[in-house]
């Protein structure tokens, strides 16, 4: 599913990433921890082609997800593919103020061209799914963080894609909505086969994951 070998990354002269290699494999649920700073944010952003690595002195590099290789896409392929092939979960949510919960989930099955109609009923049997059939009208700031982290569940989920990327999807929630998070990735796992990389500083959820791996000072430990 996700296959890279050799990611630099530097910023300026900061060398932020070294030599990261790693597998990761359909359906799989990997965890990325580590202190904060060990490079585990960019880490997950590049995988997630939201940020690039070095190119320039490292010809050896690679980054295959689902079998394309990221590294031979031009800009708009690039985003392209994003869209359809991986979804994000943030911290924050990131959702958009002005809009309900279900124009929230609808954005990006809208920016990938998809029907209006078709879109809004898969929208809404998400929401129904997350248990939030009851809050579709209403905008982020009538929902509770729990609902809010659902709505962006939700959104992420929407254009059935491969991958899941969530960076600390659960540390602005309290213990028991983290838990039911928690809970909630390893459901969507075994019912739409997604595969989930997941930074958090949260053991609990780190040690759930099928394979935990450890990140210092921008090198993955073995």
């Amino acid at each position: 599913m996700i296959r890279a070998t050799n990611i630099n990354k530097h910023y300026g002269d900061l060398q932020v990433l070294k030599n990261v290699s790693l597998q990761i494999n359909k359906g799989e649920i990997v965890s990325i921890v580590g202190a904060s700073g060990a490079g585990k944010t960019t880490l997950l952003q590049i995988l997630g082609t939201l940020d690039l690595l070095d190119k320039k002195d490292n010809l050896l590099s690679t980054l295959t997800i689902n079998n394309t290789s990221i590294i031979d896409l031009k800009d708009k392929e690039l985003s392209k593919f994003r869209n359809l092939n991986l979804g994000f979960i943030f911290q924050f949510h990131q959702l958009l103020p002005e809009f309900t919960a279900l124009e929230n989930v609808c954005i990006p099955a809208f920016i990938a061209n998809k029907p209006k109609k078709e879109v809004e009923i898969e929208a809404k049997r998400l929401l129904d799914y997350l248990g939030l059939s009851h809050r579709i009208n209403h905008k982020p700031n009538e929902l509770s963080g729990g609902e809010q982290q659902r709505v962006a569940v939700a959104r992420a989920l929407i254009n059935k894609p491969a991958v899941i990327f969530a960076d600390e999807p659960s540390g602005n929630l309290d213990h028991t909505t983290a838990e039911n998070l928690h809970q909630l990735f390893f459901k969507l796992r075994d019912e739409f086969g997604q595969t989930f990389v997941i930074v958090t500083h949260n053991e609990e959820l780190a040690n759930m994951a099928d394979r935990k791996l450890v990140m210092i000072d921008g090198v993955l430990q073995n």
